[in-house]
């Protein structure tokens, strides 16, 4: 079972590892069956490929959700 401070950890290694990779919206982390898990929200099918399945032990979920954009 995956604890929350390990989830914090592995997400910021997987910051690091995306940043500034077009194509994604955000990261965060999801509660699953098994703990906690990251995932990361990409605007196209193309923007995920790439991203791990795994950072640290922790799983990675990618999910396309289009664009997103600011609202004022």
């Amino acid at each position: 079972m995956v604890g929350i401070d390990r989830a914090r950890a592995a997400k910021q290694h997987l910051r690091r590892d995306l940043d500034g990779r077009t194509g994604v919206q955000g990261i965060g982390l999801a509660h699953g069956d098994d703990g906690y898990r990251l995932q990361v929200l990409v605007a196209s099918e193309p923007d995920a490929q790439g991203v791990p399945d795994a950072v640290d032990g922790v799983e990675v979920r990618v999910r396309v959700v289009g664009a997103v954009h600011r609202q004022h």
